[in-house]
């Protein structure tokens, strides 16, 4: 996820000054410098915000990391957390052991960030100043659209609809084209016709203000092809209870990654 937002971030008309932790990046320029290391911060930097994108089982060596390697300069900064489930009490709790008190908030974007064309909800812990909100806020529209979230509960739920959503549709173009094969199609024509349909349905959500309900009927003719498909996958054990299945499942998980 943090490579998603780092290349949306650098594709951006005005991308922020970043200092960028990661062993598997090269190529630092007057935008962006690349560390492999926390050691290897420069020392005049101080950062507004720490975005913190790694697995969750590493945060505290990170956080304890950063506050060897930079101490006193973290003083005035905010993380921003991007992992599914470690807590914004957790966190501050980390850095306080790594010797910096400071606030903590949490987003979940997704991966058509890296493009543009992320979704982000954004909570805010209680301690973070209306200018790091506003700042996390925008580093985040910069790669798409923002939801605040009043509740950090709600980050799970999040979690299993935008944040892992992508999947959700990806897999959907798979199936499509596959089945667009299975019935005679050409490779390449059948990845077209699965990704532009796709594409043309998400831009027809986004732009036009019918319900995705309303939309679903209007260009579904009674007795026609579109209902004959629908009629198999509306049926109960079909779509309507195998999504919120999914649904269920990844909130569980998320609310297990936090403990």
């Amino acid at each position: 996820m943090g490579g998603a937002l780092l290349d949306g971030w650098l594709a951006s008309p005005t991308p922020p000054r970043l200092v960028v932790l990661d062993r598997h990046r090269t190529g630092s320029d007057d935008t962006v410098t690349i560390v492999r290391t926390a050691a290897e911060i420069p020392a005049d930097f101080q950062p507004d915000i720490i975005v913190l994108a790694v697995k969750p089982s590493v945060a505290e060596i990170v956080i304890d990391a950063l506050g060897k390697a930079m101490g006193p300069r973290l003083s005035g900064a905010a993380i921003l957390s991007v992992m599914a489930g470690r807590t914004c009490e957790t966190l501050s709790d980390s850095a306080r052991l790594a010797g910096a008190d400071i606030p903590v908030l949490r987003a979940m974007p997704n991966t058509p960030s890296s493009v543009g064309a992320g979704i982000s909800g954004l909570y805010a812990s209680a301690a973070a100043t209306p200018e790091q909100k506003s700042i996390c806020h925008d580093l985040l529209f910069a790669v798409g659209d923002v939801v605040p979230v009043e509740n950090e509960d709600d980050l799970s739920v999040v979690t299993a609809i935008s944040g892992s959503g992508p999947a959700y549709v990806f897999l959907l173009a798979e199936l499509l084209e596959k089945a667009g094969q299975q019935h005679g199609l050409a490779p390449n024509v059948a990845r077209r016709l699965a990704r532009g349909t796709i594409y043309g349905a998400g831009r027809m959500l986004d732009d036009l203000p019918e319900s995705a309900e309303d939309l679903r009927k209007a260009v579904t003719s009674p007795n026609g092809t579109t209902a004959a498909a629908l009629a198999v996958l509306m049926k109960p054990d079909a779509w309507p209870q195998t999504v919120p299945k999914a649904i269920d499942a990844a909130t569980k998980r998320a609310d297990e990654l936090a403990g």
